[in-house]
């Protein structure tokens, strides 16, 4: 008998049965926090602090064992953060490998805006088209606002049909910020 409890808590919590590697690493635009599985990237977080990052991480995987002092994830994590500072001199980030953590419909959006380049924005709608899903566009916004790896799934590239900037989970100047860097602003 399936226990209807345990079928109704997110997807996170319910994959989150082994050791998450976490580490913090500094930006210009604040704490960055990278969490990796055994299968790749989990999160990357931004913020201003990095407490509040690690209480959101608890939150978003409550059945994972945090453990801090990993190597390779403290690697990952300053490739992170020099991927954030300077895109275009940045080291590589794209190459983690991700666990991407989502209902089939968001992984969907999320590898799409992968697939947006560096310097590029496209709107909400267009993602919406790109995946097949035309009348989705609320559905693809919520798709960005739910990602959690920050830079490597780049939410931030997405606009609104009259290029503004709208909502972005981790704030709209960062977002700003992130975009002018790469050259889109």
């Amino acid at each position: 008998m399936t226990n209807p409890s345990a079928a109704a808590r997110p997807r996170a919590a319910a994959r989150a049965d082994g050791e998450t590697y976490v580490a913090v690493a500094h930006s210009s635009l604040g704490a960055v926090l990278v969490a990796r599985t055994a299968a790749g990237i989990s999160a990357v977080l931004l913020g201003d602090d990095a407490d509040a990052l690690r209480a959101e991480l608890r939150r978003r995987a409550p059945g994972a064992a945090l453990v801090e002092g990993d190597a390779t994830v403290a690697a990952a994590a300053a490739r992170v953060a020099e991927r954030v500072d300077s895109p275009a001199r940045g080291a590589d980030a794209g190459d983690l490998p991700l666990d991407l953590r989502g209902t089939p419909f968001q992984r969907r959006v999320w590898e799409a805006l992968r697939e947006i380049p560096a310097g590029a924005t496209t709107t909400y709608a267009e993602v919406a088209r790109r995946i097949g899903r035309p009348a989705a566009v609320r559905a693809v916004a919520q798709a960005c606002a739910a990602n959690a790896v920050a830079v490597l799934v780049p939410c931030h590239r997405v606009v609104r049909r009259d290029g503004t900037l709208s909502g972005y989970r981790w704030g709209v100047e960062r977002k700003r910020a992130l975009l002018a860097r790469e050259g889109a602003a």
